[in-house]
């Protein structure tokens, strides 16, 4: 074999492997984004910082996990409203939202068995005596 036919194979070799890499990246389905509407959602970052500080402010600890029985506790007054968002990076179908009502004393305790286990997102944003609130928590079940 002269070198001109080794450069002919080595150039079909790469373009066949470049082609596999193309077919393989446009086969995949299973790519998410962390919000579908994230441009809008950086437009508005700074009300987000603001709920933040608003909730470090808070003289006790609005969003706790506890472990063992696989809950968030949630230490919001009567009438404060919002939604409980529950964060799944990997795979943005497992992602629940759950709106928030509260219409009694005491600590609310959200379940969360039927998660799948791993790594988990919760964000809670409500509202209280007209003021936002965002507080955050990262889980692993």
């Amino acid at each position: 074999m002269d070198w001109g036919k080794g450069i002919l194979l080595t150039i079909i070799a790469f373009v066949g492997f470049i082609m596999t890499l193309v077919v393989i990246s446009v086969r995949q389905d299973d790519i998410h984004l962390v919000a579908e509407n994230y441009y809008e959602k950086e437009i508005k970052y700074q009300d987000q910082i603001d709920r933040e500080v608003s909730a470090s402010t808070l003289d006790r600890e609005v969003l706790v996990f506890d472990g063992q029985e696989k809950a968030m506790i949630l230490d919001l007054p009567v009438g404060a409203k919002g939604s409980l968002q529950l964060f799944r990076p990997s795979d943005a179908r497992l992602d629940k939202n759950l709106p928030l009502e509260i219409t009694s004393e005491g600590k609310t305790k959200v379940p969360l068995q039927d998660l799948k286990s791993g790594y988990w997102r919760v964000q809670l944003t409500w509202t209280e005596n007209g003021v936002d609130f965002y507080e955050e928590k990262k889980i692993t079940l």
